[in-house]
């Protein structure tokens, strides 16, 4: 009888942590990608038309020599290059697709590059996050892993 329930235990864990990508708001939350010497932090958050946003929160090295925050000077939109680097927009409209499971229709911005390109995020595992950035159907990806 212990052998069953633990049996039917361990089955029910295991399907909710598969529902738990089945939700578009499963990607709400603040991301590490690479550590905290050489990384970025990203918050997702969602906007009030149901799509979702992530913003550039922290990075390792976001100031200037002189003490002052580094900008987005690589920015193609010149009203956006004083924009501090911990408040960078680096996508917004991404959309959840239950039937791809997977997040899309949304340009993610490289600031390091000062480019835009079509986005596609989705879990490979509850925590990890990968996110695809593709120009031309050539792309790359990183895995942003659940820090909150």
């Amino acid at each position: 009888m212990k052998r069953i329930l633990l049996a039917l235990s361990a089955l029910f864990i295991s399907i909710c942590s598969m529902a738990q990508n089945d939700k578009g708001d499963n990607i709400l939350g603040t991301y590490l990608n690479g550590t905290l010497e050489d990384g970025y932090k990203v918050l997702i958050t969602k906007l009030a038309d149901g799509t979702y946003q992530g913003m550039l929160c922290w990075t390792n090295d976001l100031y200037e020599a002189d003490g002052t925050k580094k900008k987005d000077v690589k920015n193609p939109n010149k009203a956006l290059r004083n924009t501090p680097m911990d408040e960078v927009i680096l996508f917004k409209g991404l959309q959840y697709d239950p039937n791809k499971k997977q997040w899309s229709g949304a340009k993610i911005y490289d600031p390091n590059r000062g480019i835009n390109v079509k986005m596609t995020a989705k879990f490979d595992s509850p925590d990890k996050l990968v996110v695809r950035g593709t120009v031309l159907g050539i792309g790359e990806k990183v895995t942003w892993v659940r820090i909150d």
